[in-house]
């Protein structure tokens, strides 16, 4: 059995970024984001993620190589943001 090769940690946070802006609610309107009951803001959750996100875009298009663990922790903000917003009913 051959294993398939492990990303590199560019292609590792550009595939997470993917999959978070394929899952969590970026476009919702705010008064949608705000309608039911709040466990911690989901728009403001949102805005830190999705800076958080053109961040290493912009970081990762001029050639800036993260270490693993910047992936560790990038990976684990969007976990908990993931989280927030389903424990919102949003996703």
């Amino acid at each position: 059995m051959t294993k398939s090769p492990k990303p590199n940690t560019c292609t590792a946070i550009r595939q997470i970024i993917q999959q978070v802006r394929e899952t969590l609610p970026f476009t919702m309107p705010a008064a949608e984001l705000c309608a039911g009951p709040c466990k911690g803001c989901a728009k403001k959750l949102l805005e830190l993620l999705d800076g958080e996100i053109m961040d290493w875009e912009q970081r990762l298009d001029s050639g800036e190589i993260p270490t693993l663990g910047d992936v560790n922790k990038f990976g684990r903000l969007c976990q908990k943001i993931h989280k927030a917003i389903e424990n919102n009913g949003l996703i």
